[in-house]
Formats: structure tokens, C-alpha cells, sequence
């Protein structure tokens, strides 16, 4: 790749003993341990819709942490808890953007920060504290969106921000990649066609599938993640020798993400319980809402636990399908009082049985999908009873331990029944279901209005968490039923 532009030259601006002292090159972890670096930012730095995967892959040697948080601003980033953990990973280096969620704009209120006084000041409050925690901070412009004018030529929306984060690159001595210029220079050799091709898809107010000019697809998080890494090289010449010589080359699963964007056939199998099977649960609302590219095949069961669903036999006939995403939910019949053959504990049998669906999947060639247990319908005192909470923690925490998506549809149910009174919540519940004999009120499984409701929260999350999926997401709202206003108080 030709040699990117850097706007404080290719060296590192120094002024003083103090920042002769912040100098890169002479940061001990060179000389020792694996040199740790992080990326701090928001969703375009990110592994699922970012330049993430591509900057890892181009770098060896060294630990490199993904602490980007889509739809940060340098705002929210610092206010909702972000920074305290990225801080708390002990990086060595880390590489700041931010700027896309800080623009004034409806859209990010309240992310957006003022130009001329918030973003700097916030820009330089995270210089500062990761120089105190001995971090070697460096800046980096945001990636532009690829917005085309009629000549062909990018026309960025991010250039006030670049600008402005290059000010406080040279002001507090601070080494800059500036990646705005360098994804411009990229992107002016393209054409609409060819830079749309790397990235992913979003709908319009219409729902139909249109290009997302902002986030990355695989293949273009190889480009710019190339881009970043050369840069990062440049910026700090003392980890040039960790960025590969040659641009690394997208691997097989990768190549195969980008296919299915691009429209290749889809196999999704649901494994679970009553709540996502035929007659009961999402699934049926699940798959109506993804278009024929898509087979879509419930091999959830009525009555089955983690426990249950892998003994008797239903996990092995899943995997026979050869599916290439396996959601996978389970919580209900894994509480106490449900028997021996079926009850788990949260924190450990539990646990350790998503995290065996999660291998068994991967090893045969799937790709897993945690889905956290949906909400009962059962109120007291006019509040939601929050039954399930323990065991969608524990799925939550095996999926973010395994790397595995996850669709955390408990506490999406919860904060959709919280607007609810029980009245309200009784127009989702099924009647006459076999896992309900004997139960007056059937608040745990779905009518058809329900599968609908919950089914379309499921996909479109399934599209936002695995966005090369967002074209076989039929894009329709989520349905609202008339009764559904903010309960009383």
C-alpha cells in the first residue's frame, strides 16, 4: 500500500522534557512483556462494524484490545463508564478516535458535543489520564463516511473534527494518525460502486436495503485496519517492527460474511425452548421476517432445558443441519423445581452448557448466537416479575467470554413490558399451550401477536450484532399493539 499522508510529518512532535518523557520509543514494554494496544473509540474502530478486525490482523506480537463502544462520543464514552474500563485493560498505547457521534445532529442527541469547546476538552481530559496511568496515547482523525459528490470525490462531513483533533494533537505533543486524510486519499480512487462494496447495509424510513455509508464490512475493515496499522507504524516508529510487512489477507470465515452481505444463501437454525418454538414462541415470527434468501429452521422444543435439549438428543439433530448461524436460547426449564433431568444452576451448569453449544457449534462450522431468555408475563403489585435475570447474566457473560454474539432479548422483553400493565402485557399469551396444562393465564408462551412482537426484536438485533445479515432482514418496524402506552403509575 502507497504511503499515507500524515499531517504532523513523519515525526512525532516533541516539546520539553515532559514530552521527551511521553516519547513512544522508549516505552518499557518494547523491551519486555507483549506490547498491549488498545482501540478507544466508537462503532468504526469496532471487531462487528469497524476497522477492528482488519488493525488486529495487521499487527503481530503484540495484545491488541478492542475497547471501542459503537455509538460513543467523547462524551458518552467517558460518561457511561467506557474509558474507567479501557483504562482498567493496562494498555500500553492506546489509539483514540472519535467524532462521528459528536456532530450536532438530532441523531446523536445526546452524544454531540460543542466543536469548538467540548470535543477538544475531551480529547485532551483522555490524553491527560492515559498519560497519568503511563499509556502512551495516541490520536487518530475519524474515519470518513463515503459520501460521494458529483465529481466523483469524497465529500467529508468530519473535516471540523480532524482539524480540530489535529490542534490538539500538536498542542499537547501527542503522536497522530490521521486517518480522515488517508481513508479520503483511499476512497478518492474508487468509485461509489466500488467503496459502497465495503461496507455493510442499513434501511431507509421505507425499509428498504440501502448502503451504510459510515460502518465496514469485513473486507473494508481489512482495508482501513491496513490503513491504520501502517499509520500507527509511522506515528510511532518504535511499533513499526509489530505491523506486518505485508497487508494481512482476509481468512475464509471473513470471506464467507462478506459473501452472505453480498447476497450467498443463509442456513439458520433456532435451538431452544417452548418460548421459541412453533406453536408458542418467536421463532415463527422470527422467520417471517427474513426473506427467502434465508432457510430458517426451528429445531427449538417445548419443555427441553440446556441440560435436557443436549441429552436427549435434539443438540446433535441441530447440528445436523449444517446451519451456518445456530441461535441458541435456553433459561426457562433450567430453573429450580423443574427436576433433576432438566434444572441447572446459573453460574455453573448453566454456564458451562452454553459454553459446550458454543463449541460443538464453531466445530462444526456454525457460527452461534446467544439469545438471553424472553420475559415472563407475570406482574405483582403492578410490576414486572424479573424471574429470569440470573441465567440471562450468565448467558450474557459466556457469550462476551467466547467472543459470540449475543441478542439480549430478556432484557429487551423486560423494558417493552415494563411500559405495560398485566392487562396490557395478556394480549401476547397463548392459550391452550401443552407445556400450560392446568395454568389459568398463559404468561410465558406466545400467541401469533406475540411471536410477531418478539420475533422482529430477535431479527433485528440478529441484523445489528451480525449486520452481514442485514439485507435478509426484511426491514419493517417492530409492531405495536393500540394498547401499548406507558402503564400507571
Amino acid at each position: 500500500m502507497k504511503s499515507l499522508l500524515l499531517s504532523i510529518g513523519a515525526a512525532v512532535l516533541v516539546a520539553g522534557a515532559a514530552a521527551q518523557a511521553q516519547q513512544p520509543q522508549a516505552h518499557p514494554s518494547t523491551n519486555s512483556a507483549k506490547v498491549r494496544i488498545a482501540l478507544i473509540g466508537d462503532s468504526t474502530q469496532t471487531k462487528s462494524a469497524g476497522y477492528g478486525l482488519g488493525f488486529c490482523a495487521n499487527l503481530t506480537g503484540v495484545v491488541c484490545i478492542d475497547d471501542a463502544k459503537g455509538g460513543a462520543s467523547t462524551k458518552t464514552y467517558y460518561n457511561e463508564g467506557y474509558w474507567a474500563k479501557a483504562l482498567a485493560d493496562k494498555p500500553d498505547y492506546m489509539l483514540i478516535q472519535f467524532g462521528h457521534n459528536d456532530e450536532a445532529s438530532p441523531r446523536h442527541l445526546p452524544r454531540e458535543t460543542n466543536l469548538r469547546t467540548e470535543y477538544p476538552a475531551n480529547l485532551k481530559r483522555y490524553v491527560e489520564e492515559a498519560r497519568a496511568h503511563g499509556i502512551v496515547p495516541i490520536l487518530v482523525t475519524p474515519l470518513t463516511r463515503r459520501y460521494y459528490g458529483a465529481d466523483g470525490k469524497i465529500h467529508s462531513d468530519l473535516l471540523a473534527h480532524s482539524a480540530a483533533m489535529k490542534k490538539v494533537a500538536a498542542e499537547e505533543h501527542t503522536p497522530l494518525i490521521d486517518l480522515q486524510a488517508d481513508s479520503i486519499a483511499y476512497l478518492d480512487k474508487l468509485t461509489e460502486t466500488q467503496a459502497n462494496a465495503l461496507g455493510i447495509t442499513k434501511k431507509d424510513a421505507d425499509g428498504n436495503t440501502i448502503p451504510d455509508k459510515t460502518h465496514l464490512n469485513a473486507e473494508g475493515s481489512y482495508v482501513f485496519g491496513r490503513i491504520v496499522a501502517v499509520g500507527l507504524g509511522k506515528a510511532v516508529p518504535a511499533l513499526a517492527k509489530y505491523v506486518r510487512p505485508e497487508a494481512a489477507k482476509l481468512p475464509p470465515d471473513l470471506q464467507r460474511t462478506v459473501e452472505f452481505l453480498h447476497g450467498a444463501p443463509v442456513k439458520i437454525v433456532l435451538a431452544g425452548d417452548s418460548t421459541v418454538n412453533n406453536g408458542g414462541g418467536w421463532g415463527p415470527g422470527f422467520c417471517a421476517d427474513l426473506t427467502p434468501n434465508v432457510t430458517c429452521v426451528n429445531l427449538a422444543r417445548n419443555g427441553r432445558s440446556s441440560k435436557s435439549y443436549y441429552n436427549e438428543g435434539v443438540w446433535k439433530t441441530a447440528l445436523a443441519q449444517h446451519a451456518d448461524y445456530i441461535l441458541i436460547q435456553f433459561g426457562h426449564n433450567d430453573q429450580p423445581g423443574k427436576g433433576p433431568a432438566r434444572e441447572t444452576d446459573p453460574n455453573t451448569t448453566y454456564a458451562a452448557n452454553m459454553r459446550r453449544y458454543i463449541d460443538e457449534a464453531r466445530a462444526e462450522g456454525a457460527r452461534p448466537v446467544i439469545v438471553t431468555s424472553l420475559s415472563r408475563r407475570n406482574y405483582r403489585n403492578g410490576a414486572l416479575v424479573e424471574d429470569l435475570t440470573a441465567y440471562a447474566q450468565a448467558a450474557k457473560r459466556v457469550a462476551e467470554e467466547e467472543g459470540v454474539p449475543v441478542i439480549d432479548l430478556n432484557a429487551e422483553s423486560t423494558r417493552l413490558l415494563k411500559r405495560m400493565t398485566q392487562e396490557q402485557a395478556d394480549q401476547f399469551d397463548a392459550v391452550g399451550h401443552p407445556d400450560a396444562a392446568g395454568i389459568k393465564i398463559d404468561r410465558t408462551h406466545l400467541n401469533a401477536f406475540g411471536s410477531e412482537t418478539f420475533g422482529r426484536m430477535v431479527a433485528n438485533d440478529l441484523a445489528r450484532i451480525c449486520p452481514e445479515l442485514g439485507p435478509d432482514v426484511k426491514g419493517l418496524p417492530i409492531p405495536q399493539a393500540p394498547a401499548v402506552t406507558p402503564a400507571a403509575k
